[in-house]
């Protein structure tokens, strides 16, 4: 399993707690880190693409995380996670630079999802979908991390 994202998390409290979570995920979560590209916002975002989609092999299974994709919930994105893992296919997580991806990465993304309406920092949205593919991993694995309670 592969994040690709637009640009370098630097040490600091979001590395830290990005590592706990990639960490305990299982095949391992690696990281490929691109160079943001420079110039008007079209040409920042169709060179972003070109680099995140050269990242990723023709056979991966492409999840793009966008503002514009679906949202699920945690126990949504444990059934999707473990489909995702049974078509045999190498799992990549894309996210895109400070002016989000270009259409060219949602057209060949095989799921888009979002992790809410809300903006996020990049740094931030890499804790974000570390979490939610440990807790997937958790509630697939019947494991008691995630609760499935709510208050009355």
């Amino acid at each position: 399993m592969k994040l690709v994202a637009i640009g370098r998390l630097k040490s600091g409290p979001e590395r830290e707690l990005f590592d706990r979570y990639a960490g305990r995920i299982r095949p391992a979560l690696t990281v490929t880190e691109l160079l943001p590209s420079k110039g008007s916002v079209q040409e920042q975002k169709r060179r972003d693409a070109g680099a995140l989609l050269a990242a990723c092999p023709e056979n991966a299974f492409v999840v793009a995380l966008d503002e514009g994709g679906k949202t699920h919930g945690s126990l949504q994105f444990a059934t999707l996670l473990s489909r995702w893992q049974e078509t045999g296919r190498p799992l990549h997580f894309l996210i895109g630079g400070a002016e989000g991806l270009d259409g060219s990465v949602i057209q060949r993304a095989d799921a888009v999802i979002s992790l809410g309406a809300m903006t996020w920092p990049h740094m931030l949205v890499r804790v974000m979908i570390a979490e939610q593919i440990f807790r997937a991993q958790a509630i697939n694995s019947n494991h008691p991390y995630h609760k499935d309670t709510r208050p009355d």
